[in-house]
């Protein structure tokens, strides 16, 4: 164990939550079972090996499969306040496990200590709808033409979820579809990040204790731990109804294509382009509170990330000269250290793309105005610490238009009113998180308004990071068109049913069409 573990209590973090030095990453609750390679897990916080888990064989995967099928057979038969209150009880354990799994989060993926503890919250927040939810699976009732007859519609448990997440929330995502999944009457199979595999184990460990004391059938909550091989068995299985999959546009784009090639339902979280759009009306200090938060937040690993900050010209050096700024006071270091805002990049990898991209917006015209570059020296040792930069860019430039996530935001300038700062936000292939800051209600509804932002979240006088459980969250164009969370996103993990009943002697025919024998 590193010195930085075992000064911030990783090793007592990894007890609490039942991880051992080598873990199967198959699970079909408290079954657990794995016949594939290792996976190491190293920190990006300090380069040291955290645990090992073993990866999912094909028939590792039938195994979860089959039992998942019968599992479902019978907790669909379960009312659904039953679930609701096994739901419950799992989150009774979030709590109480709180700061060990935050911990976790933030060593194992990088994301600062408040970050990791905000992410379970967010699936503490998730299992409280959840529950409320399982009392209100409400359908519709609608009078029908023909006389002595009533119509309604009734909402039915799916299946077999399958759902992939992404390292950069390597437990919320799976909670937002999972506790709504669950109360839905569905089994499901979670394939975490190959990145951050000893987060998935240990939500699995905490969901099957829960299981196991509630007689909760096996299958219900299973794990699947492996690169996109191991993904690509629950995309082209038939026996899985619905994939909810998070991660990038080009892995959404194959999955859709899987997915579709078999009439199945996919949910897909993809990448984001986010922008915000700073008007003459805006309130200078919110805005580069938002804008550096949404942009260093998570070192620019979340797909709600601020990417573009669209400035009206009259306002332009004032806040480039905020923003610039407030970098200056950015702390960057292990992120178990509260006094740290920024934590490493995931991997090298991230790092390559971080570089790439700085080389690349210069190449096309743009100047920059904070200085990246990466970290090296007594705390950076694992190479994955990276300097938030800030360049001057055009929305046209290649690099502007694909998501680079990491650290850099893009400024750029716009004239004429709010329509012509929408052409800029609207101008790219994503559609996930979108803020206006304005003090003007007739900018702020024109954002809103049908002409206005075309992404899935439009926030104003707020930034594009953030999101509540409460609202579905999700995004159109390239970012895939998905709902998750709140709001009726639970309707994607059941099938819907419309219901007609005679309590007639006569059968009647609809359009009143005669059919007389």
């Amino acid at each position: 164990m590193s010195k930085i573990a075992e000064e911030f209590g990783i090793k007592q973090a990894l007890k609490d939550l039942g991880l051992k030095d080598i873990n199967n990453g198959t699970s079909t609750g408290n079954d657990w079972f794995s016949n594939g390679d290792i996976i190491e897990s190293y920190s990006p916080v300090d380069g040291a090996l955290i645990g090992k888990v073993k990866a999912t064989t094909k028939e590792d995967y039938e195994k979860v499969v089959t039992t998942a099928e019968k599992g479902f057979k019978e907790w669909r038969t379960w009312p659904a306040p039953q679930r609701g209150e096994v739901v419950r009880q799992f989150n009774d354990e979030l709590r109480r496990l709180k700061e060990p799994l935050g911990k976790l989060v933030s060593y194992e993926m990088g994301k600062s200590y408040q970050e990791g503890l905000g992410e379970v919250q967010e699936m503490i927040d998730i299992c409280d709808f959840a529950v409320g939810l399982s009392r209100q699976l409400h359908g519709l009732t609608m009078h029908s033409e023909r006389p002595g007859h009533r119509m309604y519609e009734q909402y039915h448990p799916l299946g077999i979820v399958g759902i992939i997440s992404a390292f950069n929330f390597p437990v919320a995502v799976w909670a937002w579809n999972t506790a709504l999944a669950w109360v839905c009457g569905d089994a499901c199979i979670w394939k975490g990040s190959e990145k951050t595999p000893l987060t998935s184990v240990a939500c699995q460990n905490i969901a099957a204790k829960v299981f196991e004391e509630n007689k909760v059938p096996a299958g219900i909550s299973s794990l699947i731990t492996g690169d996109y091989t191991v993904g690509e068995m629950m995309t082209k299985d038939d026996r899985v109804p619905l994939i909810s999959a998070t991660g990038s546009i080009k892995m959404g784009k194959i999955v859709a294509q899987a997915v579709a090639a078999r009439l199945g339902k996919s949910l897909l979280e993809l990448g984001g382009n986010n922008a915000i759009i700073v008007t003459p009306d805006a309130n200078i200090k919110n805005t580069v509170i938002g804008a550096v938060f949404g942009a260093v937040g998570t070192c620019g690993q979340r797909c709600t990330s601020t990417r573009r900050l669209i400035v009206h010209e009259d306002v332009y050096d004032k806040v480039k000269d905020a923003v610039v700024k407030a970098y200056k006071q950015i702390k960057i270091g292990n992120p178990l250290d509260e006094n740290n805002h920024v934590g490493p990049l995931i991997d090298k990898d991230a790092v390559k793309n971080y570089q790439t991209a700085l080389k690349k917006v210069v190449d096309e015209g743009g100047k920059i105005l904070v200085e990246g570059g990466v970290l090296e020296g007594e705390g950076y040792e694992s190479g994955c610490y990276v300097k938030p930069a800030i360049a001057e860019a055009e929305n046209h430039f290649e690099i502007v238009q694909h998501e680079t996530f990491g650290p850099v935001l893009y400024l750029m300038k716009y004239k004429g009113d709010v329509s012509d700062a929408l052409k800029l936000q609207n101008g790219v292939k994503q559609g996930l998180s979108s803020a206006i800051m304005t003090n003007n209600l007739r900018e702020a509804e024109r954002f809103l308004s049908t002409e206005g932002s075309d992404c899935g979240i439009a926030n104003v006088n707020i930034g594009t990071s953030g999101a509540e459980i409460g609202g579905a969250f999700g995004g159109e164009k390239e970012t895939g068109g998905g709902r998750e969370s709140g709001s009726d996103a639970w309707k994607i993990y059941m099938r819907r049913q419309t219901n007609t009943i005679n309590y007639t002697t006569e059968l009647p025919l609809a359009q009143g069409i005669k059919f007389d024998l």
